[in-house]
């Protein structure tokens, strides 16, 4: 009961799966994939996917853009709604901070008491959702760090439903991810069990004494301050802030140094193969915590990569295959609550800093310098 994990954003679905075993072998709930503090998933799976499938953009006639800055968190996926633009003149709005995207857009406020004008249809884009055949939402990340977030996720759903954005074969309502382990976490259910604390709830318990051992699986971003009462493992590479808070390390491998599962946005199963082996005493994740297991007397059911692979698509269907979508069924999203009028914040962070990788590449900190952004600002227009 005193034991936690949290998985960074850059982790496999096995190493995931591995650890969430392991934890339920030890007896703990306490466990998030969503270091962030996001609240995203505590609805249905409908809820945190890119339902329409990036192609589906090419399809889409009206777009609304809620908390958002696709040009930031998925520079490609922006691209393709510049070319749907360029193609057909999209009429595009925005909700959320003004920002150079690429092409146009309706500016319609900073704040999500926006979203109230648009369901009553007091704001003129509503008119244009209202002609649309087949519109589209795109919600950003950001929403799901507020407070009010399950909040905004309703009044966004309500929309979606109000304009036909989710109706017949066509489902318009979009999450836009940042992370890429989010989904596949999220697919297998990496959060807190019965009685479990998130994110949160495991860096306030660690500050209190509550919560006395932590499994950092490459999450670097944390107020690592918070756990300065705990025993810390850390099991990650590039040697980042979770490795400095850490009691012991487990060197564990890259993405390009295993061969692992990933599921994108619009979840999408995709699979990475080992480039090149991980090095010095670094090994492939799921291998540490199965060797892990044995010392602890919880020994994991699986010898190889194929044996793991196959427990966990039995466990979760939806992870199976390479290249797949299994598509999402469509329930109106969120919980009804006060929406806060505080305006929607773009990411404070360096467009090539996000992650642990990136900050150890002399490439990138050249490149955030030219941007003219100081570490750990925003800036990607130089």
């Amino acid at each position: 009961q005193r034991m936690a994990a949290i998985a960074g954003d850059l982790v496999d679905c096995e190493s995931m799966f591995a650890l969430s075993q392991l934890m339920a072998a030890l007896g703990s709930p306490h466990l998030d994939c969503r270091q962030d503090g996001s609240s995203m998933g505590n609805g249905d799976r409908a809820g945190y996917l890119f339902n329409s499938t990036i192609a589906g953009i090419d399809q889409a006639d009206a777009l609304l853009l809620i908390g958002a800055n696709p040009r930031h968190s998925a520079p490609v996926l922006n691209a393709r709604i510049r070319q749907r633009y360029l193609n057909s003149n999209l009429p595009i709005a925005l909700v959320g901070p003004v920002a150079y995207l690429t092409y146009g857009y309706d500016h319609l406020g900073s704040g999500p008491d926006m979203l109230a004008k648009l369901l009553s249809g007091d704001d003129p884009f509503a008119e244009a959702l209202q002609k649309a055949g087949q519109p589209m939402l795109i919600l950003g990340a950001e929403i799901f760090r507020r407070p009010d977030g399950d909040a905004i996720l309703y009044e966004a759903s309500a929309i979606a439903e109000k304009y036909g954005a989710v109706s017949g074969d066509w489902n318009g309502f979009n999450i836009l991810q940042d992370a890429a382990s989010r989904v596949g976490g999220l697919d297998m259910g990496f959060t807190p069990g019965a009685g479990g604390r998130d994110v949160t709830g495991i860096l306030e318990g660690a500050e209190a004494g509550e919560i006395g051992f932590v499994y950092l699986l490459g999450a670097d971003e944390l107020p690592m301050e918070w756990l300065d009462r705990a025993f810390v493992v850390y099991q990650g590479h590039h040697g980042d802030a979770g490795a400095a808070a850490a009691d012991v390390v487990l060197p564990g491998a890259a993405y390009t140094e295993k061969s692992g599962t990933y599921v994108n946005t619009e979840g999408r199963v995709q699979q990475g193969a080992l480039s090149v082996y991980p090095p010095g005493e670094a090994r492939e994740d799921w291998t540490i915590i199965r060797a892990l297991s044995k010392v602890l007397g919880h020994k994991l059911g699986y010898d190889n990569l194929a044996e793991l692979r196959a427990q966990m698509t039995e466990a979760h269907p939806s992870l199976a295959g390479d290249g797949t979508i299994t598509a999402a069924n469509w329930s109106p999203q969120g919980k009804p609550g006060k929406v806060d009028s505080a305006p929607f914040q773009d990411s404070q962070v360096s467009f090539y800093m996000t992650d642990p990788i990136c900050r150890a590449s002399v490439t990138m900190a050249k490149c955030a310098a030219l941007a003219g952004a100081p570490e750990g600002k925003t800036g990607t227009d130089g």
